[in-house]
């Protein structure tokens, strides 16, 4: 699949290099940048300083690769905390959302490790083909109030659309994909149908599903049935027009557990996005300044979702400020 229909080429700056180029950058003191530097070295784990650097100060690809691979299992799988939502060492399909996410950035979710990946989703695949949430822990490892946890799992739209969206976005075949599309497909169609139950962060991975799809038609049409319903029944609250004429509007009150409404760039991180066509551009635009509202005076943006650990809090917002750096400049703001 052609990557470069949703990923478009950031905007050129001088203190921003390709990825990977071995020129690092030297961002203004006073920028949304230097201020996010300053907390990522400070707060961040290895894994989210490699990918700041191999975003912003043209570090390499193989440095980030080899930071994932802490997290790897002897099962293909991977744990140990990779989704801060989730502790402990056992590996959990929440887990491989996060690694293939960090592979598809860097250019390397292909090969041997995401082959082991697949023979790992396919064991610990529901009898639908689709992936849980999170399976049974035999050691009861905590994990996010909002993570379910059951003995007898079902599958979940939740972790096997962003799953299957990104191994076709990168042009993966293996045996396990074709139940697991087959899942995504009647799982989005049932969410397009007008009160439908639907969870918020639901829309987020039928949205991460359709912008890996290889039915690029089938792809669109679904798009446009989803953001119709989205549209009528307010799935998507976009932020409402500043009262007076030049002021800003503000980030919301921090509250984001899985059970509240998302924001237009929780699901528009690209202008490539299929969702993109669902919000006006004033939308999209107040929508960018909610988002550079919420930069902190440390540096770093808020979690996405509550906290419930200082641990994952503090590891969340490394994540989360890394994803706000990249959704403020793909969408052409200078950051």
């Amino acid at each position: 699949m052609d990557r470069s229909a949703s990923l478009p080429s950031s905007p050129s700056s001088p203190s921003l290099p390709t990825p990977g180029s071995a020129e690092p950058a030297q961002p203004a003191e006073s920028s949304a940048l230097s201020r996010a530097e300053r907390f990522v070295w400070l707060t961040a784990r290895v894994l989210e300083q490699r990918r700041f650097a191999y975003h912003f100060l043209g570090g390499g690809a193989e440095a980030v690769e080899t930071a994932l691979a802490a997290y790897l299992g002897p099962d293909g799988g991977y744990g140990h905390a990779l989704e801060p939502d989730l502790r402990g060492p056992v590996s959990q399909p929440l887990h491989a959302v996060h690694a293939l996410r960090v592979l598809d950035e860097i250019g390397r979710c292909g090969g041997q490790r995401v082959e082991r990946l697949c023979r790992y989703l396919t064991s610990v695949s529901t009898p639908d083909g689709a992936l849980p949430i999170c399976r049974p822990s035999p050691h009861g490892y905590q994990a996010a109030p909002w993570i379910p946890s059951v003995d007898d799992p079902r599958g979940d739209l939740l972790t096997t659309g962003p799953v299957v969206g990104l191994l076709h976005r990168n042009d993966v075949w293996h045996a396990w994909l074709f139940r697991a599309t087959d899942f995504c497909w009647a799982a989005v169609a049932a969410l397009g149908e007008a009160g439908a139950a639907a969870r918020p962060y639901e829309i987020a991975a039928a949205v991460a599903f359709l912008d890996g799809a290889p039915d690029r038609a089938r792809a669109e049409a679904a798009a446009e049935r989803l953001g119709r319903r989205v549209r009528e029944e307010k799935l998507v609250v976009p932020p409402a027009a500043p009262e007076r004429a030049g002021s800003r509007p503000q980030p919301p009150e921090q509250d984001p557990g899985p059970g509240e409404s998302l924001q237009v760039l929780d699901i528009v991180r690209t202008p490539g996005s299929p969702a993109r066509r669902w919000f006006t551009d004033a939308e999209v635009e107040r929508s960018l300044d909610v988002l550079e509202a919420a930069q902190q005076e440390d540096g770093g943006w808020p979690p996405h979702r509550r906290a419930w650990t200082p641990g994952a809090t503090l590891e969340g917002r490394s994540v989360a400020t890394i994803e706000a750096l990249l959704t403020l400049r793909a969408h052409g703001r200078r950051i």
